[in-house]
């Protein structure tokens, strides 16, 4: 549940969490720009969610 809220607060981190640095740096970048923050978020939502199961 944490995992979700982060995703949706900072994309980027949640990616940093998981150990995915390069992804996490690519997260920031699109959470940089208003139009690329939702992408990031969905794109954190699927990692954290792939990982959890």
């Amino acid at each position: 549940m944490i995992m979700i809220i982060i995703c949706f607060l900072a994309p980027w981190l949640a990616m940093f969490l998981r150990g995915k640095v390069i992804q996490g740096i690519l997260c920031i970048l699109l959470h940089l720009t208003i139009i690329g923050w939702i992408p990031a978020t969905i794109w954190a939502l699927a990692v954290t969610r792939r990982e959890a199961a």
